[in-house]
């Protein structure tokens, strides 16, 4: 049934994207065979790979040489799947960068590899980009603009972005335009992607990633529908209005559709530019208290949350009275999350701050996860176990911890893989969500000095006493807001003092 569905699949596919619809130029790399092809191939590669390598018989995890037998089988790995990705592109892009940003969930081999995505993304021809703009706005892209750079400002897994002039009123924009070959390839993509990973499942027990074919499978379609982002855009410019400092691009509707986006544009440096922040001297701890107050009220207070953070989706910049600005783009990938599920992970993150385990163990279970909730709460908290133990408000994160975490990875991916297969699935944008912003703090130096656990504290604490307030009589909302209050002025002292520990 499972062989009929893909081959149904497959032969849609073929049919559906051979051609180009602007001039029915033949595409090769559109033929849904030739994509199952590929990709067929390099999944029987990787997996003859890791029998012969990694799960040979003559391999014992015990032998002094595994380590070094692991990472060369893991790298192999990673580069053919790379190569995948860069052939195959589209939403194989969009899954590889996802791999890549998962840093405290995967082996380095593969994250190190597969996170040039970010940067490296293929570029779609100029003329093409044109047609496009044809077919969805009805006009020819001179008619509407009167410049477009012809060097992309940015190019991503699903589409690419332009500076242009808008002919009517002279404005410099900023031109999103969905690569044209994206949407026809995407359905037929995750079919096969799906058949590849339960094949994969099947032969190796212990590696399960239907979690992150599930997640594409939801997030993609939305992704591909750029009026759903021009919502989300407008959605988060009425939310956090009050944040000054914050900058999110307004939409030019009428120059805007489901495959391409006019927006405002803006100048800046991305966010992990230390030659930009250092010309301009720009703060980087103020940067890095920014972006966590952001990030903090987004998933604690609004749950509404912007899932894409790395480094190309962040700009800084100042302004013209020397005040910092942070510019959030691409507005696509959106969390959603429950009030319940925002109180439990608050709970669950003041739990590992106060290093209490048994509400560690409470708050995981809640959250899916009762035997592994060790694991989970350094997946969360991107600490060794080490660290969690002693606590991570007052311990440092160094280079040794770290590399410690890092190389400790591979001995636990199977228990990862169960884990996010098992725990609630609105935390799994999260868990990358994280770990964008770590490697932002740790590109910025700032990630040692606890930045972003000041503004993330306030956050959590007001989820955690708010609600209640609502449902109580007068004398017990009095005494929750006197307890919020000294929950909040402790946080406040124990901060000023790890300031002056940490200046000392």
């Amino acid at each position: 049934m499972l062989g009929r569905t893909i081959g149904l699949g497959i032969l849609s596919g073929t049919v559906a994207t051979a051609y180009s619809f602007y001039e029915n130029d033949f595409n090769i790399d559109s033929v849904g065979i030739v994509r199952f092809s590929r990709a067929a191939t390099t999944g029987i590669h990787v997996m003859y790979h890791y029998k012969t390598t990694l799960y040979a018989p003559s391999v014992s995890k015990t032998s002094p040489n595994y380590q070094e037998i692991r990472s060369k089988s893991h790298s192999k790995a990673a580069e053919l799947l790379l190569e995948l990705c860069r052939t195959n592109k589209g939403v194989y892009i969009k899954i590889g960068q996802h791999i890549g940003a998962l840093e405290n969930l995967f082996p380095k081999e593969y994250t190190d590899t597969l996170k040039v995505l970010h940067s490296q993304a293929p570029i779609t021809p100029l003329k093409e980009i044109y047609k496009v703009i044809k077919e969805d706005l009805k006009q020819d892209a001179d008619q509407l603009f009167s410049e477009i750079d012809p060097k992309p400002l940015g190019a991503a897994s699903l589409a690419q972005v332009h500076k242009a002039k808008l002919r009517s009123t002279g404005e410099n924009v900023a031109i999103k335009v969905q690569h044209s070959y994206v949407r026809g390839d995407a359905k037929i993509d995750i079919a096969i992607i799906e058949t590849l990973v339960n094949i994969g499942s099947y032969i190796f027990p212990d590696f399960k990633f239907q979690w992150l074919v599930k997640q594409t499978k939801q997030n993609i379609p939305k992704e591909l529908d750029f009026t759903i982002e021009a919502q989300n855009t407008e959605t988060l410019r009425s939310m956090f209005k009050h944040l000054k400092w914050l900058k999110v691009p307004k939409i030019y509707d009428e120059f805007s559709s489901s495959r391409v986006l006019t927006l405002e544009f803006f100048e800046g440096g991305q966010i992990n530019d230390l030659d930009y922040i250092n010309q301009n001297k720009l703060n980087v701890n103020e940067i890095s208290d920014k972006l966590g107050s952001l990030y903090s009220e987004m998933i604690f207070k609004n749950g509404f949350v912007h899932s894409d953070p790395h480094p190309g989706n962040l700009l800084v910049n100042k302004d013209k009275n020397g005040r910092l600005n942070l510019i959030l783009l691409d507005h696509g990938l959106y969390a959603t999350l429950t009030d319940s599920f925002r109180r439990t992970y608050a709970k669950l993150w003041m739990s590992i701050l106060d290093n209490n385990h048994d509400r560690m163990k409470k708050y995981c279970t809640k959250l899916g996860v009762a035997e592994m909730y060790g694991l989970l709460v350094c997946m969360v908290a991107g600490r060794t176990w080490d660290s969690v133990q002693d606590g991570i408000a007052t311990k440092k994160l160094t280079d040794a911890e770290k590399e410690k975490f890092q190389s400790g990875i591979p001995l636990v991916l199977t228990e990862t893989l169960y884990i996010l297969q098992t725990v609630n699935p609105q935390i799994l944008l999260l868990l990358k969500t994280n770990d964008l912003i770590r490697g932002i703090d740790t590109t910025l130096g700032t990630l040692s000095k606890l930045t972003s656990l000041r503004p993330m504290t306030v956050s959590c604490i007001n989820t955690i006493y708010d609600k209640p307030l609502y449902n109580s009589s007068f004398w017990s909302s009095l005494s929750i807001h006197f307890r919020k209050q000294w929950s909040l002025l402790k946080a406040k002292l124990f901060f000023f003092w790890l300031s002056i520990i940490d200046t000392a």
